[in-house]
C-alpha cells in the first residue's frame, strides 16, 4: 500500500500541536523530520506522525 503524506495544517489538527511546537520538536529530535515532496513544500509520511502519537503518553 501506498504512503500516504500529509501537509502541515493536517499535521497541526492530528497532533494539536501549533507550528512552532512542531519545529521546536523536530529541532530537539522529538518530532520526525518531514519530506521535501516538491522545491519548497514539504510534508510528513502518515505513519511516521501515527507513530508518534502513539508512543506519547495519554493524559
Amino acid at each position: 500500500m501506498a504512503e500516504k503524506y500529509i501537509r502541515r495544517p493536517a499535521v497541526e489538527e492530528l497532533t494539536g500541536l501549533g507550528r512552532t511546537t512542531i519545529y521546536k520538536l523536530m529541532s530537539a529530535g522529538e518530532f520526525p523530520r518531514p519530506i521535501k515532496i516538491t522545491g519548497k513544500a514539504v510534508a510528513w509520511p502518515e505513519s511516521a506522525i501515527s507513530d508518534w502519537l502513539a508512543s506519547r503518553p495519554e493524559a
